[in-house]
Formats: structure tokens, sequence, C-alpha cells
């Protein structure tokens, strides 16, 4: 492949060949200039603190002060425009705290409705220019603009870049793109230079570029697995390029197998167009309200566990839990917990569910309705890293998947746990009212990218 290098104006959209370090015919300095600028075709678009910019496009008059989107004090930080971030602010910090950051901020209780009438006005310009759009969430997706050319008589990155300005003039609103080779490094790529980035990585430049990064950059990986990681001596991105697959097989099961592949730019996963799925849920309303746990720890564990089946057949795994719970005065109750790594393990949706129900319980308190979720939705592929604070959670998890091997090997629920077994047997037997996969929750963070 050839090393000429070619540049794009982000401003004027000029192009044409060479690097120079301003644009030739207005004069700006944001050059795209890259030797593999008109060959590279999977995008990452990702809103730049998408709540927050809404807000502020709405409000001109906060436009140049900082914003922070969430709940009150006793909420969490759902988003903080750039300013705010500066100061330290960031999603899913308590209220209280980013409120001693940054004392002067507007804060702003999140309007979904608004954000999602934004969201899918961008999502349907998107999908003017491929067909393949893959949305992660409200405010970002993948793109493949491979063979688009003829349509928009242009190469992706001019494409992309028109794109960029008529969401800029049209919206109102400012978004980062990544431009890469596959899925993995778009990703990468669109985080660089927010907001308003807009970052490419070759084919050629891959490895050397991956080398001395950060474990930390690999999408998906969190605080456990870079504990486990670092424990065996892998820090860098560099250091897994050259590590044999078959130990780290051996030492983290298919997690290795993906690292390894990860850590050299292998990413053969395809750009693929869906439904949004932003929660996965179970629910429960019972013929007479409950108030102890002896009564409602059996039903949410099944509950739990028909979570945690959905998420597994459909490939997904979640970041947040979100127990939900209606009192007899009909008044909903939710209440979230963020995770380092995403699961889809039923021990672990009820564990972290019972600690929070149990929290709920007391004063005569009673419910009519419970049930329990995952929110804030990844693929499967970096689920459940191996635990190493709790070695008797790693055996659970375990035997969970080994009865899920038997479940899909021979059909029906193989093995049954006495809790669960016990909310079958329940004399107050509840009606069962699950929902279906697809809801309109609110992801946490929803800077992360647009579904």
């Amino acid at each position: 492949m050839s090393t000429a290098q070619q540049f794009l104006c982000r401003d004027c959209l000029m192009d044409g060949d060479g690097a120079p370090k301003r644009c030739p015919h207005c004069g700006s300095p944001r050059l795209l200039c890259h030797a593999e600028l008109r060959a590279l075709s999977i995008a990452h678009i990702d809103c730049d603190s998408f709540y927050a910019s809404v807000e502020k496009r709405d409000n001109p008059e906060i436009r140049d002060r900082p914003v922070i989107i969430g709940g009150a004090q006793r909420g969490v930080v759902s988003t903080a425009c750039y300013i705010a971030r500066i100061r330290g602010v960031k999603s899913a910090m308590p209220m209280f705290q980013a409120k001693k950051l940054c004392p002067d901020a507007v804060i702003i209780r999140p309007d979904m409705k608004k954000y999602s009438k934004v969201g899918r006005q961008i999502r349907t310009a998107m999908q003017e220019l491929t067909p393949l759009v893959e949305p992660l969430s409200i405010d970002e997706a993948f793109l493949d603009l491979t063979g688009t050319e003829r349509l928009h008589h242009a190469y992706p990155a001019m494409t992309l870049a028109r794109f960029v300005h008529s969401v800029e003039k049209e919206i109102g609103i400012s978004v980062s793109v990544g431009l890469s080779h596959n899925k993995f490094l778009a990703k990468i790529a669109s985080d660089f230079e927010k907001p308003r980035g807009f970052s490419l990585i070759g084919k050629q430049e891959t490895l050397a570029f991956l080398k001395d990064k950060p474990i930390s950059l690999i999408w998906g990986v969190g605080k456990v697995s870079q504990k486990k990681l670092a424990m065996e001596g892998f820090h860098t991105i560099g250091q897994l390029q050259t590590a044999d697959e078959t130990e780290l097989a051996k030492r983290f099961g298919s997690l290795g197998l993906r690292l390894v592949r990860l850590a050299r730019g292998e990413d053969h996963r395809t750009v693929s167009p869906r439904s949004e799925t932003k929660s996965i849920s179970s629910e429960t309303t019972f013929n007479t309200d409950l108030s102890n746990a002896e009564d409602l720890l059996p039903i949410l564990r099944r509950l739990s566990e028909d979570t945690a089946n959905r998420a597994k057949k459909a490939n997904l795994a979640g970041r947040t839990i979100t127990l939900k719970l209606k009192n007899p005065q009909f008044k909903s109750i939710t209440r979230s917990r963020s995770l380092s790594d995403p699961t889809q393990l039923a021990d672990k949706v009820y564990s972290i569910g019972k600690d929070m129900l149990l929290k709920e319980l007391g004063s005569g308190r009673s419910f009519r309705l419970i049930g329990i979720g995952l929110n804030e939705l990844h693929s499967a592929e970096f689920a459940d890293p191996p635990d190493l604070v709790d070695a008797q959670a790693g055996k659970r998890a375990q035997a969970e998947k080994a009865i899920d091997k038997l479940s899909e090997k021979f059909g029906g629920k193989m093995v049954e746990l006495g809790l669960t077994m016990k909310a079958k047997l329940s004399p107050d037997k509840p009606n069962t009212n699950q929902h279906p996969p697809i809801h309109s929750a609110q992801k946490p963070d929803e800077d992360s990218g647009i579904n």
C-alpha cells in the first residue's frame, strides 16, 4: 500500500495529496492527513456529552457554563459537559461530590423524551449514509460505509465529514468520529480529541499504534480484568501482542484468546443493523403484598435467572443492575448499581439485587411488584472475567455455566437451586409479567457511544 499522504480539510472539505499543516484553501489547521484516508470505511460515531449538548443547544445562556445532567442531592451524574469534566466531574459520580468539585455548575434533571427525539434525528441521518448502522446506545453507533462511494460520490471520510457539518448545522450538536478498518479500532479512534474529534487508524500502523497503549484501552476490559492481567505481568497491549495464545487460553479461557487477537488489531465482527436493546428485565406482580425477605428473595432469584437467560440468548451483558419495586400505593422505587465488568450471570444479578432489596425492607414496608434488570448493555464477549476477590463467586459462576451447557444440550432446566424451587412452590404464587427485552431505559453514561 502506498505511504503517500492525503489530506481532507474538516472545515471547507477541500482534499488533495500531501500533508500540509494548514488547508491551502481556507487556512484551517483542522486537517485529516493519512496515507489510508480514502481507503478506510468502518466508523464509530459518538455524540459529544450528548445530554448536556442538547441542553446547551436549547438554552444558549448556559452554553459557556459547566452543566451537569443528573438527579438531585442524593442522585448521581448522568453526564457532564466538558467544562465540568475538566474540574473532575464524571458520569455515575454522586451528585454531592460533583457539586463540591464544581459548585457553580448548572444542574439539570434528565429529559429522556427530548434526548430520545434528538437521538432519533441523528440515527435517521446516519441511515441516510448507509443501511449498515449498528446502534450501541442513544447517542452512539457503528457504521460500515464500504461500497457507498458511488451513492455519495465521495469516499467514506469525506462522507462522514459532510455528515458532521450537517449534524452541527441542522441538529445543533457536535459529534466525534473514529474511522478505521474494523470496529475495535474505530471505537478507540472516536475517543481521541473529543469534543469534535475525527481520528483515523490505518491497517499499516495498527500494531505500532497499539503496542505501547495500556490494556485498559481495549473496549470491554474493566478493572477486574485489568487486575487479573496485571498479576500475570500484562500491562500494555504490546505485551499481549507477543503472548502465546495457548498460554493465554489456559490462564483466562476464551477471554484470553479474544484479548490477544484484539491486541493485534484483529476484529472480524461485522456492523450489524438491529433494533436498539436498552435493557433486559423480568418482573412480577403479587396477588397479595409481600414484606419479608423469606418470601421475596426466592422470587428475586427466579427473576434473576429469567433475566440472565434472556441476556445469554441475546449474547448481551449488562454493566448496570437495576432493582424495581412498587409499593401498595403504586409508587415505583428503582435502585441501580454499576459494575466494573458487564455480566450475564444469574448469580451476580441476584447477589447485587438481593443487597439492594434488603436495604429497602424493614419498618413494615411491603411491595406488590418486584423486578430485576440489566442495563447499559454490551456484547457478551467480555462479560464476567474471573473474580480475583471472591473465590466462591468464581466457583458459582463456573457451576452456572456448567448448568447452562446441560440445559442447552438436553433442553429445559436440568438443575434447579433450592431457592428457585421455593419460588415455584410458594403458596402465594405471583402473577408473572415479564417485560419484553427492549425498554426505553436511560443508560447511566450516555457518553460512551449512538445506538
